[in-house]
C-alpha cells in the first residue's frame, strides 16, 4: 500500500504557495511589529526629555508660587494708602 502512496501523482504546488503567502505575511508581520517598535522607542526618548525639561522648568518658575502672596501685600498696601488718602482729605 505503501508503494500506491508513493506512486500516485502528489499535488505540492498547495503547499508550496501556501508557504510562499504564510512567510510573506510573517515577514510583513515582523517588519510591521519592528517599525511599531522602532518608532515608540523614539517617543520613549522624546517623552523623557519632555519631563526633564518640565522639571527643569517647575525648578525656575517656583519662586512664583509666592506671587500671589506679593499681590495680596500689593492690594492690602493700596487699600491701606486709599484708606489714608480718604481720611487725610476730610
Amino acid at each position: 500500500m505503501s508503494v500506491v502512496a508513493y506512486n500516485s501523482d502528489t499535488h505540492l504546488f498547495g503547499w508550496y504557495l501556501g508557504f510562499v503567502i504564510g512567510s510573506v505575511i510573517i515577514t510583513v508581520i515582523v517588519a510591521e511589529v519592528g517599525a511599531v517598535l522602532s518608532v515608540a522607542r523614539r517617543i520613549g526618548g522624546q517623552a523623557q526629555q519632555a519631563d526633564q525639561g518640565l522639571s527643569v522648568a517647575y525648578d525656575h518658575t517656583y519662586a512664583l508660587r509666592d506671587l500671589t502672596r506679593t499681590r495680596d501685600i500689593a492690594q492690602s498696601v493700596t487699600q491701606n494708602l486709599n484708606r489714608t488718602r480718604q481720611a487725610l482729605e476730610r
